[in-house]
């Protein structure tokens, strides 16, 4: 596994749906949860999300920040950034501001590249910092 990806930092979630968790129906959470197990429904997110190597999410899971070393079914959406660890298996499509994916990844999906809004203040920051940052939309 490569050195860039710090799995200490992934393991230190709030809470953890254990190998042996089998979860159908709405998780929703505002920090972070580490999913080991099997999922199944929606997510509702502000926050960061973990799916393990070995778990099996079937879901559209929103977050702030998404890192996938099992199996995702469904669409995913990071605010701020999106890691598909040398373990992980994505299909569907992908909507994040940055994106990292590591050798071994099976990806079956589109990828958009979103810039985040709330780094963008109209009403306080200078007209060359407004242009740059609108560049590319």
């Amino acid at each position: 596994m490569s050195a860039a990806y710090d799995l200490d930092a992934y393991q230190k979630t709030d809470s953890w749906l254990g190998p042996a968790t089998v979860l159908k129906g709405t998780l929703k959470f505002s920090s972070s949860v580490r999913i080991s197990g099997k999922f199944e429904g929606e997510i509702e997110s502000g926050g960061y999300l973990y799916v393990e190597c070995g778990a099996d999410a079937r879901a559209d899971p929103p977050a702030t920040t998404l890192a996938v070393g099992g199996t995702v079914r469904g669409n995913l959406e990071a605010y701020e950034k999106i890691e598909m660890l040398p373990t992980g298996k994505i299909y569907g499509n992908v909507r994040t501001a940055k994106l990292r994916i590591a050798d071994g990844v099976i990806f079956e999906g589109k990828c958009e590249m979103i810039k985040r809004g709330d780094m963008v203040d109209v009403f306080s920051a200078p007209i060359q910092q407004l242009k740059k940052s609108m560049q590319g939309v």
